[in-house]
């Protein structure tokens, strides 16, 4: 059993079934293994749940990693890039970030560790888009981060319920708009 192998199999399958409904019983079959053999490395439920979860972190953070330090790209096609990504994606009928949002509703005690990985997740899109609209130098790049924070997210939740690619593009449109707006704010257009 090749754990990477197992965890992006779980991952496609979380993302096609969601969490509240995956159980080691329902995911054996699929991954072609014996429940007894997940269990030898992972106990139960959740330890694959939040392993799948920690690697698919690690997967985007990568991700972020390498668009950041892509120079033929400007701040702001990095900062739309990941609607490009989830587009493609959606288009496969998976849907990557929705997973830490149910993640977040399935296991709703901030301590728990699923929890704290989703958060985690959230706060480094966060960072993530501040670090880039920072090296735009919008003004009070906080608030815009948590603007372009808020429509990913809804846009995400949307996902998770409404699973329209159309949505994703609408979400793009909504960034793209605020990036506008923080470039006439940065200029003065709106003083």
């Amino acid at each position: 059993m090749q754990r990477e192998n197992v965890l992006s199999k779980v991952l496609n399958l979380l993302e096609q079934q969601g969490l509240a409904t995956t159980t080691l019983e329902r995911l054996a079959p699929q991954l072609e293994e014996s429940v007894e053999d997940i269990v030898r490395y992972w106990p139960d439920r959740e330890a694959l749940i939040y392993d799948s979860l920690r690697y698919h972190a690690q997967q985007i953070d990568t991700w972020r990693r390498q668009l950041l330090l892509d120079e033929s790209q400007t701040p702001q096609q990095k900062l739309l890039a990941r609607y490009e990504v989830l587009a493609q994606y959606v288009k496969q009928l998976r849907y990557p970030g929705c997973l830490f949002i149910a993640a977040c509703t399935i296991f709703p005690e901030a301590d728990h560790p699923i929890h704290q990985l989703a958060e985690q997740q959230k706060h480094a899109s966060h960072d993530f888009t501040l670090t880039l609209l920072q090296e735009l130098e919008v003004d009070d790049a906080v608030m815009v981060a948590d603007q372009m924070e808020l429509i990913l997210e809804g846009c995400l939740s949307k996902l998770m319920v409404k699973r329209n690619l159309n949505d994703v593009e609408t979400a793009r449109r909504l960034a793209e708009d605020i990036l506008r707006i923080a470039n006439c704010r940065k200029h003065g257009a709106l003083s």
